[in-house]
């Protein structure tokens, strides 16, 4: 059973494998400030269900920002420099997400990181992730830095294959969990999301998944 949420102003650092480490609380204090550059953004590029390749709509809302950003359609994955629904650029990544996701990498210790893409995921308490890797990048030496807003989650760790039984790990409200390294393709995935309503953000579950694509 995950944690009420009331317990996730504690700070901690859980090692998940090699390279792989989640930073409990790391991003608390200045969670408000970040949930308040979403809604903007979203006014330039809407939350969206992409499809896949077979024409399945995927679960999770999402949109990103930054030079370059991850779509999903019936041509498969990939990464394009404008959003397919509106025909522009992505709004740029605000200075307060990258000045979070180069400290929280800085702490996992990979220094002098720099994102190009941020997908912001949206989940409701009915919302999966199946197990996946985050491989359409060209840039694989970067670590991939995950920061947790709202809800809590079960956040699954796996292995380098998708056999590999994933482990477990509650992810709160200000939770980051930075990976690369040996861990850089690790299976992963969110298998559930608490049912209820979070102070910062009602029903829902917003995620901020920042990468070095290109």
């Amino acid at each position: 059973m995950m944690q009420p949420d009331m317990f996730a102003c504690a700070r901690s650092e859980v090692g998940l494998g090699p390279g792989a480490v989640l930073l409990g609380g790391f991003a608390l204090d200045e969670a408000e400030a970040l949930l308040a550059e979403i809604a903007p953004l979203a006014a330039i590029s809407p939350f969206r269900h992409m499809t896949t390749r077979s024409g399945g709509r995927l679960a999770v809302a999402m949109f990103n920002c930054g030079e370059t950003g991850w779509i999903s359609d019936g041509r498969g994955y990939r990464y394009q420099s404008t959003d397919p629904q509106t025909g522009d650029r992505w709004p740029a990544l605000p200075p307060r997400f990258l000045d979070l996701a180069a400290r929280a990498a800085a702490a996992a210790r990979y220094p002098g990181f720099v994102p190009d893409a941020c997908l912001v995921n949206r989940y409701d308490a009915q919302t999966r992730l199946s197990l996946h890797q985050d491989m359409d990048e060209r840039d694989h030496d970067a670590p991939i830095v995950s920061v947790s807003l709202g809800l809590s989650a079960a956040f699954l760790w796996g292995g380098l294959t998708r056999s590999d039984r994933p482990r477990r790990h509650p992810v709160h409200h200000g939770d980051v969990v930075v990976w690369g390294g040996p861990s850089r393709m690790i299976f992963h995935g969110v298998d559930s999301v608490e049912k209820g309503t979070h102070p910062a953000t009602g029903p829902w579950r917003y995620n901020l998944t920042f990468r070095k694509a290109r």
